[in-house]
């Protein structure tokens, strides 16, 4: 459990590496029902003009904010979450592979302790995202109720 009180502005909640690989946006097409071809061929990426095959956005979204529901112990207590996509997560797997035989792209998420609202007794949780050294979401926040 979080003791509000104890939380400072700043405060480094943690960090993860999330690995993506191109099975991974194979299983997210099936589970949300977007099979737009950018997310899983790359012949069809490079046609429109795209290094590779890039994650979905919502895949990515999905998959950072686990840092701040493993932090708080209750996704629930998540009221709110939003973020800017600013540059796709490109998906590179070696040439010929098969979907899944490697570990593809890492995503790296780091979350802190942004603004804390005593009366409310919530915290904003601001988190880095960043692949291949690019920031892939901006103003990426979450809303805790603790």
């Amino acid at each position: 459990m979080i003791d509000f009180e104890s939380l400072e502005k700043g405060t480094v909640i943690g960090s993860r590496t999330v690995q993506v690989n191109r099975a991974d946006l194979v299983r997210y097409a099936g589970a949300s029902g977007d099979f737009n071809p950018i997310h899983w061929n790359e012949r069809f990426a490079k046609e429109v003009e795209l290094p590779s095959v890039i994650a979905h956005g919502m895949f990515t979204m999905g998959s950072v904010i686990d840092l701040v529901s493993q932090w708080v112990g209750n996704p629930g207590a998540i009221i709110d979450y939003q973020t800017r996509f600013t540059k796709p997560v490109v998906v590179e797997d070696p040439e010929g592979s098969n979907p899944g035989d490697f570990e593809g792209t890492s995503i790296q998420v780091e979350g802190k302790v942004g603004a804390l609202d005593s009366e409310q007794r919530t915290a904003r949780i601001d988190l880095a995202v960043t692949a291949s050294d690019s920031k892939v979401l901006l103003k990426c926040q979450a809303v805790v109720q603790l």
